[in-house]
């Protein structure tokens, strides 16, 4: 990387840094010779902690297998080996029920792409086991909403009510909303967005057209196309911090496939996503020994990237979950400030601009007649200001 750039790793524990020379060593038997220093003084439940919490069991457990007994624990490979047994029957579950997703959606007319799941298995990795996933995210047009308020409760799906809006928000300031079957014990969340707003991204009819149809199943199921699945997979994975390694060793995966990076590059630009890029590159290089190509080289131009990659090991340094509320205050206020240096400059533009727009608070904290909610655009600032005084004073 240009100049010898090197990010600082210095404060992430050694049994991360050893759960990721795992993922990348190659030839086992020569990693064994050379590797005694890395199995000292290892905190094996830790170890175990961190591979649950970032998602690698899968790989960990295949690759383990290969090793010699008397370095790892076999009560470490044992639960290793359970837990990607465990997955592998969830991944088959949620397999089937794509499928069966797929063929209802098609039956009532609504055009439907796979984002996450077992298609991100079997692409990316040639085998839906190696991959965990926890639900089904699917996109679809924001126009068959409604037929989905109605299709969704007929087949046992609940849906988690909880987004509140006011003067139809919710269509750009969130991106999806969630079902649950309890009799199947899946999460189904029904995107019409790939992020949420504001900020640019491809239309569902671009998407659509770009489409890829999966390998893994009989029935067609289409998903994202390589340079749209690129861009998603790395505005997710920076939204969250990349605070799992499962979504730095997606990209990983990714980058070996023919993407066409002439396409990615206009894409990522077009939609403001350019540097966002370089920090999954940078990092995935940093972590994970990827190869920097020249065609890779556009995306970690300037300094940007490499900073945005050093503010992401903050959270391999903790065991950050960012689904879990109550999120400690310290990484709450890390994350926000994160979130907003990802931004480029007309992001942040249209995100300061969006305060300007009424929040369901104002709603709560005014109450009006739905005809009269217009004029919770001029009310707003004076809403805001009460809010927070009156905040103060209860603190």
């Amino acid at each position: 990387m240009e100049n010898n750039f090197s990010l600082d790793l210095a404060l992430i524990p050694k049994e991360l840094k050893l759960i990721l020379e795992i993922i990348k060593i190659e030839d086992v038997e020569r990693f064994q010779a050379n590797s005694s220093d890395w199995f000292k003084d290892i905190d094996w439940k830790l170890f175990l902690e961190f591979a649950l919490h970032h998602r690698v069991y899968p790989i960990l457990s295949l690759k383990l297998k290969k090793f010699e007994v008397n370095l790892i624990p076999q009560n470490v490979i044992q639960i290793l080996n359970l837990t990607y047994k465990k997955n592998t029957l969830q991944m088959l579950h949620l397999s089937s029920v794509m499928v069966e997703i797929c063929k209802i959606f098609n039956d009532n007319q609504i055009k439907l792409l796979v984002l996450k799941g077992p298609i991100l298995g079997e692409d990316l990795y040639g085998d839906v086991s190696k991959r965990t996933s926890g639900d089904l995210d699917v996109l679809i047009p924001i126009d068959d909403l409604a037929k989905i308020e109605e299709l969704l409760p007929q087949l046992g799906y609940e849906k988690d009510d909880y987004i509140q809006t006011v003067l139809n928000d919710w269509t750009w300031r969130h991106h999806h909303v969630t079902y649950f079957h309890p009799q199947k014990n899946i999460k189904l969340e029904i995107h019409w967005r790939l992020n949420p707003g504001p900020g640019k991204e491809p239309s569902f009819i671009e998407l659509w057209k770009r489409k890829r149809v999966s390998s893994l199943t009989s029935y067609p199921v289409y998903y994202l196309g390589r340079e749209d699945l690129f861009l998603f997979l790395v505005s997710h994975g920076a939204r969250h911090g990349w605070s799992r390694l499962r979504w730095l060793i997606d990209i990983k995966q990714l980058v070996k496939q023919n993407i066409n990076w002439v396409s990615l590059a206009k894409l990522l630009k077009k939609h403001q996503f350019l540097n966002v890029a370089g920090q999954a590159i940078v990092l995935c290089s940093q972590l994970l020994s990827i190869s920097i190509t020249n065609e890779m080289k556009p995306l970690i131009k300037g300094k940007q990237p490499k900073m945005l990659a050093q503010a992401a090991i903050f959270y391999l340094e903790k065991m950050v979950n960012l689904h879990t509320d109550p999120v400690p205050e310290d990484i709450s206020k890390y994350h926000k400030r994160h979130l907003t240096f990802l931004m480029s400059r007309q992001q942040r533009v249209f995100f300061f601009i969006s305060f300007l727009y009424p929040y369901p608070e104002d709603a709560e904290t005014l109450p009006l007649p739905k005809y009269l909610h217009f004029l919770y655009f001029p009310l707003r600032p004076f809403l805001w200001a009460w809010r927070k005084t009156k905040s103060h004073a209860i603190s």
